[in-house]
């Protein structure tokens, strides 16, 4: 089975992260959001993966070529403007056969969960993932309507009066080969974008039998409050010290666990660092600087004595 990982989003929300690299390859935990993002659908045994990126994006490309360590076959195509997710998944599926995936780069998911989608996909033509959520919540996203298991009806953004439930769509999905045919049709939304939620529909009107699974969670990357969440999650994941830090740090920090340091980080005389700390490569700790429960990205300084704490330094 295939996946296209939808990875052309701008990343607004996630400023100043976003201001000189693309959402897809912010760091968590020296591996990029995207790559976190496809390792539920690596661990359920898909290896081939269709990117769909921004033209502005220079690292993804390069990332996948050189730096990932995951074996998997990777092809790429270029949204040049953002006009929704089916005007991307209509961008992909020249490469695309037979059935399979669609994830976006900024939504995380268990593996368990993609599993359940996975088995889902024997005994129906398309599932949806799905999340119960607060009923104020229900204008921010595709809402169905429901029988038993089966998906009747799919609305984006509904009014909060016309919401047909509180369970949403969450952007993942499994695919019949038929779904890309139905892309052309989709026409733009006030908004001036091409909903996926149409196809998805017209899918359902043509008879196809459309399930959903529900999801106990999910992980949304939206802000860099949401990145500092996400690493500390991934720091009680992995919760092995990384070995190349105490080799970095030398004399020259004190470290709490969990700490990872990338090779390239310059550390001053006597800081202190940790616990749950990311230094990327090409950031810079200041002597006597005290970095606590925080991430530094590359080209970003922290001051000599300075005190950093619950913060992502650009």
């Amino acid at each position: 089975m295939q996946a296209v990982i939808l990875a052309a989003g701008k990343g607004t929300r996630l400023r100043p992260i976003t201001e000189k690299r693309s959402k897809a390859m912010v760091p968590v935990l020296g591996r990029p959001l995207v790559e976190r993002a496809l390792m539920p659908f690596f661990d359920n045994g898909i290896r081939d993966f269709v990117f769909v990126i921004s033209d502005e994006d220079t690292e993804i490309r390069d990332h996948f070529a050189n730096r990932c360590d995951l074996g998997i076959s990777s092809r790429f195509v270029v949204q040049h403007e953002r006009l929704g997710m089916a005007h991307a998944l209509g961008l992909a599926a020249p490469l695309v056969s037979d059935r399979f995936v669609v994830s976006a780069c900024d939504s995380l998911l268990d593996p368990a969960h993609v599993k359940d989608l996975l088995d889902a996909a024997d005994g129906a033509d398309a599932v949806l993932s799905l999340l119960d959520v607060d009923r104020e919540l229900v204008t921010r996203s595709g809402v169905v309507e429901l029988d038993g298991e089966r998906i009747l009806r799919i609305v984006e953004k509904p009014p909060f009066d016309d919401a047909p439930s509180n369970t949403v769509s969450l952007p993942h999905y499994v695919f019949p080969p038929q779904m890309l045919d139905l892309l052309p049709y989709v026409e733009a939304s006030p908004r001036g974008e091409y909903e996926l939620q149409d196809a998805i529909q017209r899918l359902i009107d043509g008879g196809s039998a459309v399930t959903g699974v529900r999801a106990s969670q999910r992980f949304q990357v939206s802000s860099p409050e949401d990145l500092l969440r996400l690493t500390r999650l991934m720091f009680v994941r992995e919760s092995e010290p990384d070995p190349t830090c105490r080799a970095d740090a030398g004399r020259r920090a004190t470290c709490v666990d969990p700490v990872h340091i990338e090779r390239g980080v310059v550390l001053g005389e006597a800081c202190e660092l940790g616990p749950e700390v990311f230094l990327e490569s090409g950031c810079e700790i200041g002597n006597r600087a005290v970095v606590r429960r925080s991430i530094v990205l590359r080209g970003a300084r922290v001051g000599d004595g300075e005190i950093v704490e619950d913060r992502v330094v650009v």
